[in-house]
């Protein structure tokens, strides 16, 4: 391949799980990809493991905490002396904001039935201040970090994209604050801005009466929606989009999910993939696109 026409992606969160299996796909389909992960040792037995594959002309490493903002920019600066641009961000790295009530989630219909909606996430998630600190820092703040330190090299690609993973239970219909979801829903007036008051709002809520406020996975993703829809409208050259992937076995579930790794990461493929004219500003679940 032309050096000139080498695409190439970042993927955080990558050692494991769909962020390692969409470094597979990614690198499969001719995209260089920078595989990135908190810890160095697992991080570069995951590159090694894709290298064995016969994946070793399409996959680097880098590490990378994406709440440390001197790890990201290490990042950018790697990818701007190696590549000179970046064509695709996949924003996968996440965390829980607490531990899982193991016995409820087992029990609940979204393992029966795959239906959010009659989950009461309060019972399954089991959040700390600190650990609710800690999920907004890397859902949503993580995720601000990245894009601003790689907007400029994404603006050298002719087709850059952005995917953010985001989850079904980001949406504004599991927000139970009525400021918070009139605030996100607000497409006309929402600014990065009114979203961080959302999520300081929050944690300060949270701080007070934690058991008076949804978990924090949900207000992260779900402002990582309206993030994703503000950078769509603020880039319009950018195909930008947030996906749920579907519940996938993962670490993150305890497994208990029906879908397989590989299943998982094909809907956040898709969007790094998308030709031009393609949508932008969306929410997807799995394939198919749906409302925030």
């Amino acid at each position: 391949m032309a050096e000139s026409t080498k695409r190439y992606a970042v993927v955080t969160g990558a050692n494991k799980g769909i962020g390692f299996e969409l470094c597979r796909q990614l690198a499969s389909s001719g995209i260089v990809v920078v595989l990135t992960s908190r810890d160095g040792k697992r991080g570069l037995e995951a590159v090694q493991k894709l290298k064995d594959s016969g994946l070793s002309d399409y996959i680097t490493y880098h590490q990378l905490d994406v709440t440390n903002l001197p790890s990201v920019l290490s990042l950018a600066n790697f990818i701007e002396t190696q590549f000179g641009k970046l064509d695709i961000l996949v924003n996968n790295a996440g965390v829980l904001g607490g531990t899982i009530n193991r016995e409820a989630l087992r029990a609940s219909d979204f393992i029966k039935e795959q239906d959010a909606a009659k989950v009461n996430w309060s019972d399954i998630f089991l959040p700390s201040y600190e650990a609710a600190k800690v999920c907004v820092d890397t859902n949503y703040y993580g995720v601000k970090r990245m894009v601003d330190a790689h907007i400029s090299l994404l603006q050298k690609s002719d087709s850059p994209r952005i995917v953010n993973v985001s989850s079904i239970i980001g949406k504004l219909q599991y927000v139970s604050n009525e400021w918070a979801k009139g605030v996100l829903s607000d497409n006309e007036n929402l600014t990065e801005d009114k979203v961080d008051e959302v999520v300081n709002v929050y944690l300060e809520n949270f701080k007070n009466s934690s058991s008076a406020v949804p978990p924090p996975y949900i207000i992260s993703k779900a402002a990582l929606n309206a993030y994703t829809r503000i950078l769509a409208k603020k880039f319009p050259g950018f195909l930008v989009n947030c996906v749920c992937p579907g519940n996938v076995r993962t670490d993150i579930n305890d497994h208990t999910g029906i879908l397989s790794v590989e299943e998982g990461a094909e809907s956040p493929l898709k969007l790094a993939l998308l030709p031009k004219g393609g949508p932008t500003g969306c929410f997807f679940i799995r394939k198919e696109q749906s409302g925030f």
